[in-house]
């Protein structure tokens, strides 16, 4: 059996195996065999029936001598296989099985996995697992070994997958090395086809573990290759327009700077330069902008447009969703009040009135790539919540402009290397520093016993000094799930709210299930202040400026990464208010506090990222299983040191060898960037 075929040529597999198999998005054999699992259960203790002992997990071998099927008047039915060896019988019990009395025929060997329990002074097994064996010395599949355990799909049990693994790996030969040699070697990497045999039946769990990091490696040193070669393609390129600052342009821009109502912190400084570099290099600026809600990237974004201006070029920005773009439509237009360039805004909604070409700066959403709006002389693309788009979308709008820079900006919390590994392609930035004069908000972890008096003292304070609130629940829905019956859904906890605890006050709800739409019409209801508070699922977007709300409640704060608490949190602290931000749990265990008082007393995204990662791993860092983001199945990106060793072997590929030279390797690249191009 060859890698390339398809899996209609796996032996003895129906019409809906194979469908249930593509299901799982398994086409080839290839693609099977690189389905690996995710756990093991360990059966490789072979016993004698004789020497079972109660509380063992073991496997045992026999010839079956009995087999009867019990009917209970509770209508349970038993079915009883007595196992027999040279040194003694075992009853094998199964429930509600009455087909195995056609299967297991007396005289036949049966290989049984289990463990093994004393009941009436009579040893029995419950089967965790079984097969039917032609003689007792047989090879098995099920039992008697490491067995591995697959995700499943309804309608294909982790026991078919593995059979037809088995069948795949024995049928095909050798699996050909794809790496080069020297890096094999150097980095002590198992060859791929033992790697590949060992994941689904190793003969060790040391050899499992051998075999998953060299999988993880392959998988980490596809990404970062992926990322070299882009990084290289870009250096290759050369921008439409070569930029300078000379004489009135460096003059224009320290007035501009100068007369900012605000002093840039050291941070912004340090990035100002390193974004001027890069737009007067020979090359395009690929850089990435990391920093805290509040830590100025829109201003950074601000002096590198005023950049491309002075040279004669026009700038596109857009941001994630409609609300985002106006309020930097806004911010823009004041930071080019004084100066001669004209800011435009472009979305679903409000479209430019005039010609595009009559605008210096261009904000909008997705509408900015629609194929009926066109652009000349762009020399910067600024990107803000990078994360949110794909690579097709920003692939588009940077052909608006031919090859001009591009700044992309995120304001989520992540730790250095994931960003190194996420985006190993741009330049990275990150603004570590609050601007001078910023409150902090104070975060409190408020007891239950204490929830109603809080409910008093935010009554007091809408009251008292008009503020807003958000209240933030983890839930659309109320769950039916036992262990999730006390997690507050957003719904519920809206007409609690509105109809009895805030009774009076004008209470607004948001939540993703919502139309784009109406989100936004609720947002923008919310910052005209026609609500006094707004009961909301995580879906209230990042960077939203609301100066006028000054407390956030957020219900079930143990459910969220601490990143993704921190960003609820910047909802808040917009304006020059002290602000709020009460976290409320229904847990008490000591991990789950511990972790919460730390998110109170830290007020840095980083910190609390780096915190999470090493605690919690990825996690739901963007919104979305950072596994499925990041297309791994084997990899993680906790693995800081395989992350640092792949990082090096691409290197040390892209100084050696040529990709072309290596067609499996390029096919792995290209797989995976088409992958992260479907996935826009």
């Amino acid at each position: 059996m060859m890698l390339n075929q398809g899996i209609e040529s796996l032996p003895n597999t129906s019409h809906l195996t194979i469908k249930k198999l593509k299901h799982l998005n398994i086409h080839t054999v290839y693609d099977l065999i690189n389905y690996v699992p995710f756990r093991y259960e360990d059966f490789s203790i072979l016993s004698k029936i004789g020497r079972v002992q109660p509380g063992e997990t073991i496997t045992v071998q026999g010839m079956i001598a009995n087999v009867k099927n019990q009917y209970t008047r509770s209508r349970i039915t038993i079915q009883k296989v007595t196992l027999q060896d040279d040194t003694g019988t075992i009853e094998i019990i199964w429930y509600n099985q009455p087909y195995l009395t056609r299967i297991l025929k007396v005289g036949s060997f049966l290989s049984v996995s289990g463990t093994a329990d004393k009941s009436f002074s009579r040893l029995t097994i419950q089967p965790k697992e079984y097969e039917v064996i032609p003689r007792l010395s047989s090879e098995t599949i099920h039992t008697a070994r490491i067995v591995p355990v697959y995700s499943e799909t309804y309608g294909l049990s982790t026991r078919t997958i593995r059979e037809k693994m088995y069948r795949a790996l024995v049928s095909i030969p050798k699996i050909p090395e794809y790496l080069p040699v020297e890096i094999v070697r150097d980095n002590e990497l198992t060859d791929v086809d033992s790697a590949l045999r060992q994941i689904h039946f190793p003969s060790s769990l040391s050899a499992s573990e051998r075999a998953r990091e060299r999988l993880a490696s392959d998988e980490l040193f596809i990404i970062q290759l992926s990322s070299h070669l882009l990084k290289k393609e870009w250096a290759l390129q050369k921008p439409d327009y070569r930029f300078t600052l000379k004489g009135e342009q460096e003059k224009k821009l320290s007035t501009f700077v100068s007369e900012l109502p605000f002093e840039l912190t050291s941070a912004q400084k340090r990035v100002v330069e390193e974004v001027k570099t890069d737009m007067l290099d020979v090359k395009p600026m690929n850089r990435f902008i990391q920093g805290d809600v509040g830590s100025g990237k829109t201003v950074v974004a601000g002096i590198a447009s005023l950049i491309a201006l002075l040279n004669g070029t026009r700038t596109l920005l857009m941001a994630p969703t409609e609300i985002l773009a106006t309020q930097h439509y806004q911010t823009f237009c004041l930071l080019f009040k004084n100066t001669p360039f004209r800011v435009g805004l472009h979305t679903g909604s409000k479209k430019l009135k005039k010609n595009p070409l009559d605008f210096d700066i261009v904000i909008g959403t997705h509408a900015l790539i629609s194929q009926n709006m066109a652009f000349r002389k762009v020399g910067l693309v600024v990107i803000d919540e990078q994360q949110r788009f794909g690579v097709m979308q920003r692939s588009l709008l940077k052909k608006k402009g031919g090859s001009p820079h591009l700044l992309t900006m995120t304001a989520t919390p992540i730790p250095r290397t994931v960003a190194l590994t996420l985006y190993g392609e741009l330049d990275l930035s990150v603004i570590d520093e609050m601007p001078k004069g910023r409150i902090p908000v104070k975060t409190y972890l408020v007891p239950l016993a204490k929830r109603n008096s809080g409910y008093l003292w935010m009554k007091k304070k809408i009251r008292e000094e008009s503020i807003q609130i958000f209240i933030v629940c983890p839930l659309i829905e109320e769950s039916q799930m036992e262990t999730m019956k006390s997690v507050r859904a957003v719904k519920s906890e809206f007409e609690h709210l509105k109809n009895e605890v805030f009774s009076g006050f004008n209470v607004g709800l948001l939540h993703g299930k919502m139309k784009p739409k109406e989100k936004d019409r609720i947002m923008e209801e919310f910052k005209k202040h026609e609500y006094d508070i707004l009961v909301t699922t995580p879906v209230v977007e990042v960077g939203i400026d609301i100066p006028n709300a000054t407390i956030v409640l957020i219900e079930g704060a143990e459910r969220f990464g601490l990143a993704q608490l921190h960003q609820l949190r910047g909802r808040v602290g917009r304006g020059s208010a002290q602000s709020y931000c009460f976290l409320f749990t229904g847990k008490e265990e000591k991990p789950v506090l511990s972790r919460l008082h730390f998110f109170c007393r830290t007020q840095s995204g980083i910190q609390l990222a780096e915190y999470d990662f090493r605690a919690r791993g990825p996690g739901d860092m963007f919104g979305t299983k950072q596994h499925g983001y990041m297309d791994l199945k084997v990899a993680s990106l906790t693995d800081l040191k395989l992350i640092e060793k792949t990082k090096h072997a691409a290197s040390s590929f892209m100084q050696s060898y040529k990709i072309d030279d290596f067609p499996e390797i390029k096919r792995r690249v290209e797989t995976y960037r088409a992958r992260q191009i479907a996935r826009d």
